[in-house]
Formats: structure tokens, C-alpha cells, sequence
């Protein structure tokens, strides 16, 4: 039906009955719904907390670490502690040197004197700090890590990061 047509008809129906005949209804509908454009869906929201989700679900899932903290472990042997944290620091490692990189901050043997840049970011001083906080070297305790690079997978919004392992249930 064409829309001068249904105007004209809509008008009368109205003006004289008070109401719209079901098939004018009808046919106003599929023309307003023709009429209004497709809203495109939301784009999903990233969350701060979502990077910090996704690194924790990685370490759960290829090195099983929360298995690990969260389990009480003084019923086990020393022995037993051992194995299951090999296995645990090797995937966890590895984990991070694929998505990360680090390197160390300096690049020197512990134990040897080295002296700072002056930058607070890359040094904290231990020991016998002078009063100024103002010290230009010492003895290198602990090199200090960076990230080389930080590449996560893109986060899948769709899945619930919170969901850092499901749960596993066999069928028999």
C-alpha cells in the first residue's frame, strides 16, 4: 500500500472512528520499522582489570600455579613441594618470556660495584643510604627486571575473565 494512500485512509479511520483498522496498524508498522536504521551493537568495554584477569588465567591454565597457592601444602614432603614447583617454575617461566621478555634493568654480575643513572625509576638504594638519598653507586644486589615487550592476546570480551579456570568434571 502506498503511503499517500495509507495517510489518507489513517486520517478518515481516526477522524471518524476514533481508532486504526488492523491492517493499517500493520502495514505502519513495517514501514516504521523499515524506516529506522539498524542500531550497530555496543562496542565491549575493556577493562583496566582485564589484562591483570587474562595473565592470571595464563599462568592457571599452562602452569596450573593457582592449583599450586592455593593448595595447603604442609601435609606434603619437602620432596613432593619440590617436584610439583619445578614443573610450576618452568611453564611459569616460560610464560613469561614469551609474553614479556624481561630483561634485567642492569646488565652486570650481582655482587659487583655499579654506579646508578641518577633516574629513582631504575635503582632503589639499600644499606647505608646517606641522609640526602643522594647516592651514585654501591654494590649491585639485584640486577632489577623490565619487560621487553608485553604482548597479550587480544581479550576475548565475550568470555568471562573472571573465569580463571572452569571447573573439570569427568563422565564416566
Amino acid at each position: 500500500m502506498n503511503r499517500i494512500l495509507l495517510a489518507f485512509r489513517a486520517f478518515f479511520a481516526i477522524l471518524f472512528t476514533g481508532a486504526l483498522p488492523a491492517d493499517i496498524l500493520a502495514a505502519m508498522n513495517a514501514i516504521l520499522k523499515s524506516d529506522i536504521p539498524a542500531l550497530p551493537p555496543p562496542k565491549p568495554e575493556v577493562k583496566p582489570e582485564d589484562g591483570a584477569l587474562q595473565v592470571l588465567g595464563m599462568l592457571q591454565r599452562d602452569a596450573r600455579i593457582l592449583d599450586f597457592f592455593m593448595e595447603d601444602i604442609t601435609p606434603y614432603s619437602d620432596d613432593q613441594v619440590g617436584a610439583a614447583a619445578r614443573d610450576i617454575h618452568a611453564n611459569t617461566r616460560e610464560i613469561l618470556i614469551r609474553h614479556f621478555a624481561p630483561v634485567p634493568v642492569i646488565d652486570a654480575v650481582e655482587g659487583t660495584p655499579v654506579n646508578s643513572d641518577g633516574n629513582p625509576a631504575l635503582v632503589k638504594f639499600i644499606g647505608n643510604v646517606p641522609a640526602t638519598g643522594k647516592a651514585v653507586g654501591g654494590m649491585l644486589r639485584h640486577r632489577g627486571w623490565r619487560a621487553g615487550t608485553a604482548s597479550l592476546p587480544r581479550v576475548n570480551t565475550r568470555q568471562d575473565l573472571a573465569i580463571l579456570a572452569p571447573a573439570e568434571i569427568e563422565v564416566e
